[in-house]
């Protein structure tokens, strides 16, 4: 059984063709950070434009990739949400569009399930159920316990800001470039973790909810309080004459108490994400552990997660499929496919669309 996945859900136009569920054809993401880079991040009416310019040549790309006729196709998938929802129309336009020229079923997708399927398909039989899923990334920060059959029940989310969203938000303060996330990981590494001391967020009602937003606020006042604003204007000159400046560029014009800060930032996002997710774990008795969205690709968290003493397997998605993609979206409905779960054409675009 050969999908059809589209994705369109942000910034990424995405297509990819994936046989049986987990064999990937081909997989084709045309992103749009030179498009958002100059605002420091995504305008929702400038990704719907750029999704209706890019979709019909990265669907093309991929099909040509797979070497794959449309009489070869045994369904279309497609994002429905979350995410900006004229994002999410154009993608589902489309996909509906393709199904209703060529009689192909219809297979709507939870973004935040494809998310979780980026891993599933790779760790194939290694996932041990029941197992906890932690999705992080620049819109979503979520715990869900995963049964087998690929059940979900959510178990903590973000009550503020995403997890990603924060990194890219104290990346734009500090006056570095969009996406903000993997700069400041770079540079962590060159910081000491210990040297600026934040709070733990302490949450009422659920302990298993996450908010960044007040560390967010502590890395503002950390930076007004040490007068930084002389180098974040020599950052901000350097954009103006190189948008994409590499790691050694930014650790000249970064001084050691900055990078102390960043290193001290993303120490206490993982502290925060991993204690929440042993947790849930602990209380679930999960089995495995798996790790996905954009904040996967995050080194330190990888580390960490990994070298963490906890008693089960923990489980990342290749990088390529860690970010935005269509072969997630693909591989998330072949179960549906398989169960015969159709999307109609009254199928609409979700922006809070919740995975349960």
């Amino acid at each position: 059984m050969q999908i059809l996945g589209i994705e369109s859900s942000c910034d990424e136009t995405a297509a990819a063709v994936v046989r049986d569920g987990h064999e990937i054809l081909s997989s084709v993401v045309s992103s749009q950070f030179d498009v958002h880079g100059k605002y420091g991040g995504v305008v929702p009416e400038l990704a719907s434009r750029e999704h209706l310019r890019a979709v019909t040549a990265v669907v093309r790309q991929a099909m040509e990739q797979a070497r794959c006729q449309w009489g070869d196709l045994s369904a279309v998938a497609v994002t429905r949400g979350p995410g900006l929802v004229g994002s999410l129309l154009v993608g589902m336009t489309y996909a509906k569009a393709i199904c209703f020229a060529r009689k192909l079923p219809l297979i709507g997708v939870n973004h935040i399930e494809g998310h979780i399927h980026a891993v599933a398909m790779e760790a194939g039989e290694r996932l041990e159920f029941p197992a906890l899923a932690l999705v992080v990334s620049g819109g979503h920060t979520h715990l869900f316990e995963m049964s087998a059959g690929f059940s979900y029940r959510l178990l903590g989310k973000t009550r503020d800001d995403a997890a990603g969203e924060a990194y890219d938000k104290v990346a734009k303060l500090l006056g570095y470039n969009y996406p903000g996330g993997p700069v400041l990981d770079q540079l962590a590494v060159f910081g000491n973790p210990k040297a600026v001391r934040f709070p733990m967020a302490k949450m009422k009602g659920n302990a298993l909810d996450f908010s960044f937003s007040g560390l967010k606020t502590a890395v503002l006042r950390w930076v007004q309080a040490h007068e930084m604003e002389a180098e974040i204007a020599a950052r901000k000159a350097l954009l103006r004459t190189n948008p994409s400046p590499g790691v050694d560029e930014w650790r000249k014009l970064t001084p050691q108490r900055t990078l102390d800060l960043i290193a001290s930032f993303q120490q206490t996002v993982i502290q925060e994400l991993l204690t929440r997710a042993e947790a849930a774990a602990e209380e679930i008795g999960a089995r495995s552990l798996v790790v996905s969205g954009g904040v996967a690709c995050n080194a330190g968290l990888r580390s960490a997660a990994l070298g963490a003493r906890i008693p089960y397997p923990v489980f990342f998605p290749a990088p390529a499929l860690s970010t935005d993609n269509a072969a997630m979206i693909a591989a998330a409905a072949y179960p549906k496919l398989r169960n015969g779960e159709f999307s109609d054409y009254s199928m609409k675009a979700q922006a809070g669309l919740v995975l349960a």
